[in-house]
């Protein structure tokens, strides 16, 4: 059974960073595709980035653009998003998942009805 859980969440100043970190358990990530989706309060949730471990294809939303930066250390079997320069419309709770069904593309938004494993959640909060 494929388990996901995240960590690294936190209250930082605006302007500052964060690193989450999602540890998976019960497979490895090779031919697995890796994400992470925000969801603030009221809002849909939204694809921020994704990563494919077959093809090293990668899709960042505009709005992290530059900021985020996802990663992964396949000894750890673990993915991370690193995130700089936070600012208070980042903060929502950051979900890992994963699927086999789609490879990364930075013209190609992710949706979360493509994944089928999902972690429990970290909350995020920048202040201004």
């Amino acid at each position: 059974q494929v388990q996901l859980v995240e960590s690294g969440g936190g209250l930082v100043e605006s302007g500052g960073s964060l690193r989450l970190s999602c540890a998976v358990s019960g497979s490895t990530m090779d031919g697995y595709a890796s994400a992470w989706f925000r969801q603030a309060p009221g809002k849909k949730r939204e694809g921020v980035s994704c990563f494919s471990h077959s093809d090293g294809g990668i899709y960042y939303a505009d709005s992290v653009k530059g900021r985020f930066t996802i990663s992964r250390d396949n000894a750890k079997n673990t993915v991370y998003l690193q995130m700089n320069s936070l600012e208070p419309e980042d903060t929502a709770v950051y979900y890992c998942a994963l699927t086999t069904m789609l490879c990364c593309d930075d013209n190609a938004p992710i949706s979360e009805s493509d994944f089928g494993f999902w972690g429990q959640g970290t909350q995020v909060t920048v202040s201004s």
